[in-house]
């Protein structure tokens, strides 16, 4: 059976909602926002980003003018930016710029780790604390930057699934298995797909009642972003968990569920976005586990047996020296 799709996109959104744009206006969830988004914005809004991000503080007293110069771009462009990132006028981004910078002025001064990328002179010391801080810090942005009513339909639709087949690749892959083997363990009928034939052959057997769940850090995946096309065509609703909210994964999903992991040159940013995306998985997990807490509980009990009788006994200590 070959699948259809009508047309490149299914929104299940009002028509006026768009997913991929930052919709959330909290003053403190704005540098993440454009931290999330920035991979995908044309090269002028991208400068404009560069420049607040560079230094929120002084970008929150720039008149307009004077940030699309800093920016080398119009002010036309700057105003796209902020409706890019959710905001309605400029004014509402320079008060969001100036308390988020209020925010992370005191989130630096309680670290004890700079909020740089780890060089090849760090110490192992100067690698622990910094890793840590990282990781700890894109838990904090992803969550402020996290759409709860994206979160609420993922929890419904899975809650509700006839099944659901996850696919990731890469160091994707295994933020795909731990959800599977979540929601395995709680009963659900759920399968994981790590290459692209056998994803896009299981995505060819869904239908309405069934989820396609891909997992992509960049969203810019061919693997993924086919089988998230061919469930849709199926009838199959579809979930993207990805860094970039305007990517073609994101854009092939009826439901986006976003990080916030910045990309360094060292690399660490894409060690810590593994971080945020099984954050987010245990977000829905648990809201679809609250969902039917007694079968969860029930599920739990039997598959926490199962696997008890394999484990070893604890040692007991002599004390006799």
């Amino acid at each position: 059976m070959t699948c259809h799709r009508e047309g490149r996109y299914r929104d299940l959104h009002p028509p006026n909602e768009k997913r991929t744009v930052m919709a959330r206006q909290d003053a403190t969830a704005t540098l993440a926002d454009i931290r999330a988004v920035r991979p995908t914005l044309a090269p002028s809004e991208r400068r404009v980003a560069d420049v607040v991000l560079a230094d929120p503080a002084r970008a929150s007293g720039f008149s307009i003018s004077v940030l699309a110069e800093h920016a080398e771009t119009s002010v036309a462009t700057v105003m796209r930016f902020c409706r890019t990132v959710g905001l309605t006028s400029y004014s509402q981004l320079r008060l969001a710029l100036a308390a988020a910078a209020a925010r992370e002025l005191a989130r630096e001064g309680e670290s004890p780790a700079p909020g740089t990328d780890i060089s090849v002179t760090d110490t192992v010391d100067e690698i622990v604390k910094k890793i840590i801080y990282n990781e700890i810090r894109v838990l904090e942005d992803t969550g402020a930057a996290l759409d709860i009513e994206m979160l609420n339909r993922a929890i419904d639709v899975v809650s509700g699934a006839r099944r659901v087949d996850i696919s990731g690749v890469g160091a994707s892959a295994f933020v795909a298995q731990d959800l599977h083997q979540k929601l395995h363990r709680i009963g659900r009928i759920a399968f994981v797909w790590s290459d692209r034939h056998s994803a896009v052959t299981a995505a060819a057997l869904l239908g309405p009642g069934d989820v396609a769940f891909a997992v992509s850090h960049s969203g810019e995946t061919d693997d993924v972003v086919e089988f998230l096309d061919a469930a849709a065509g199926c009838g199959a609703t579809t979930i993207a968990l990805t860094n970039s909210p305007r990517s073609a994964l994101a854009e092939a999903a009826d439901i986006v569920l976003t990080t916030c992991a910045r990309e360094t040159p060292f690399r660490s940013g894409a060690t810590v976005s593994r971080i945020a995306q099984l954050a987010v998985v245990d977000c829905l997990f648990v809201g679809v586990a609250q969902r039917s807490f007694g079968e969860t509980t029930t599920a739990l009990e039997k598959t926490h047996a199962a696997v008890q009788r394999h484990r070893r006994s604890p040692r007991r200590t002599s004390n006799n020296g």
